[in-house]
């Protein structure tokens, strides 16, 4: 397990690390409740940065690092930051179906999701939560402006990324909602999961072309990650009209947001939004204090 990165009030003490010495560091830092984000791998996360930016503006003190952990030692490291007194975890990619049974209960989002992305460390318990779609749904309608009510919505990709915003999707009432996924025995299954909540269907990519465009359509894949160019129909957009929203995000365009400008789609969006919401989201859980997202927002070039 490494940790790295300079969390909120972190700019003070690297700055002084030098001069008052490690065993000085500890010392001063030790006061601090402490909060970190866990994956594998973990160096290019900006949740650090983010909370950085929440807690100064809150006045909140905090330690905010950086936890990698391969997904054989989850557990191990999950326990040891909470034994030295950490307070909460932002858990990321691979482990947030497999952190669902290190807790001792689930929030209604994370139980209706099998997922979980936050963590709240109480002294006898461990708390899971899943602020993953309430992230997406405050980015979608309320920084992009997009009506969610009502539209038919195409996400693309069948796996846990899909989990955590399906309920608070359908929580606003579309007209209805398809995923599509390279088998679609992935994506009949959640669509029966979450069919009690409203019109949901799954089908394979190719059998998108034979459906009408979307209003919105949005990339829950890891193809970003691996560079590829997505293989979707551009018959699901209806040039002009269809947005476009990639749960990734990157300093630059990601791939599918290059395809979807060249697909002609009416506005595109990567994930940054989302990725600052849900981390607004657990600040909350975590401190009882609502930050304020736009000024973040704003301050991260790559997120405009």
């Amino acid at each position: 397990m490494q940790r790295g990165g300079c969390p909120s009030k972190i700019k003070e003490y690297c700055g002084t690390a030098a001069a008052t010495g490690v065993d000085s560091l500890v010392q001063e830092t030790a006061i601090l409740d402490r909060y970190g984000v866990i994956g594998y791998p973990i160096s290019q996360s900006k949740s650090p940065v983010i909370h950085q930016q929440f807690a100064e503006q809150t006045g909140e003190e905090l330690i905010y690092e950086l936890i990698e952990a391969h997904p054989d030692h989850l557990e191990k490291a999950v326990k040891q930051f909470h034994r030295a007194g950490g307070k909460g975890l932002n858990v990321t990619v691979p482990h947030k179906s497999r952190v669902t049974r290190l807790v001792d209960e689930l929030s209604e989002a994370a139980s209706i999701a099998g997922a979980v992305n936050t963590l709240k460390l109480e002294e006898n318990r461990v708390v899971g939560f899943n602020t993953d779609g309430i992230g997406l749904v405050r980015d979608l309608r309320d920084n992009w402006k997009f009506e969610i009510p009502g539209s038919r919505i195409l996400i693309l990709g069948a796996g846990g990324a899909t989990q955590g915003i399906l309920g608070p999707l359908l929580d606003l009432e579309p007209e209805s909602i398809v995923i599509a996924n390279r088998t679609v025995v992935k994506a009949d299954a959640l669509a029966n999961h979450f069919g009690a909540l409203g019109s949901v269907e799954g089908m394979r990519f190719g059998d998108v072309k034979s459906v009408e465009p979307f209003d919105l359509m949005i990339n829950a894949t890891s193809a970003d990650l691996s560079g590829e160019t997505p293989p979707f129909p551009h018959q699901a957009i209806k040039r002009g009209h269809t947005a476009c929203y990639d749960l990734s995000y990157a300093l630059h365009k990601t791939p599918f947001v290059s395809w979807a400008e060249q697909a002609d789609a009416g506005k595109t969006r990567a994930g940054w939004g989302m990725l600052i919401e849900q981390a607004a989201e657990s600040f909350r859980i975590w401190r009882g204090v609502q930050p304020e997202t736009k000024p973040v927002l704003q301050r991260l070039p790559a997120a405009n």
